[in-house]
């Protein structure tokens, strides 16, 4: 059994949703210390490593759609869950951050 002929996209699922997933957690980490400027610029790095993540799935699904079957394989699923985790980490670092600028808004009064 070789490799999956499209490996260079679920590659770029697994590579990029965990570049998007890893930022998310350094922005939440810079806003905890109140850093909210370095907390803005992992958020654009981890949204734009979201994109390319986006690009390799769409890629995989455009495939898919134009009827040339797409084999699943372990690499598949670790790719996609990759990138929903990413998805998902950084839906909640968005809101994390917000209520440490809360906390800190109220704190400064």
């Amino acid at each position: 059994m070789g490799e999956p002929a499209n490996l260079e996209a679920i590659m770029g699922l697994i590579m990029h949703g965990g570049d998007a997933k890893g930022n998310a957690v350094e922005a939440i980490r810079a806003a905890k210390k109140g850093d909210f400027d370095a907390a803005a610029s992992f958020l654009e790095k981890a949204n734009h490593a979201l994109n390319i993540a986006h690009k390799s799935q769409t890629a995989l699904l455009a495939e898919e759609a134009a009827g040339q079957s797409i084999e699943v394989s372990l690499l598949m699923v670790h790719g996609q869950d990759h990138l929903m985790n990413a998805i998902t980490f950084l839906d909640m670092a968005k809101e994390t951050i917000d209520l440490y600028r809360r906390i800190e808004e109220i704190g400064g009064q």
